[in-house]
């Protein structure tokens, strides 16, 4: 099943067993105090496009939200993206 699976670099096949293990490794050799698993990648994703000023519809959108309540928690995590309108 492709929506189980990842691709590398080279296009070829992941299981997600094996990209769930290689997040879980790359966390631990970074000293990350908790355990790490590929789901994380896709709310770093969303915090960093926040952290940038994307758009919070923007975000919705890349990470394929239906609710945008689900996307506002990356948003609003961060209130000092809208300082300048604040000013």
């Amino acid at each position: 099943m492709i929506n189980q699976s990842f691709l590398n670099i080279l296009l070829l096949v992941y299981e997600f067993k094996t990209a769930w293990l290689a997040v879980r490794k790359c966390g631990e050799r970074a000293g990350l105090p908790l355990s790490t698993y590929p789901h994380m990648l896709r709310h770093a994703c969303g915090y960093a496009l926040a952290d940038q000023g994307a758009d919070t519809r923007l975000i919705q959108d890349y990470l394929g939200h239906r609710n945008i309540q689900h996307t506002v928690r990356y948003t609003a995590a961060n209130p000092a993206r809208f300082e300048r309108l604040w000013r």
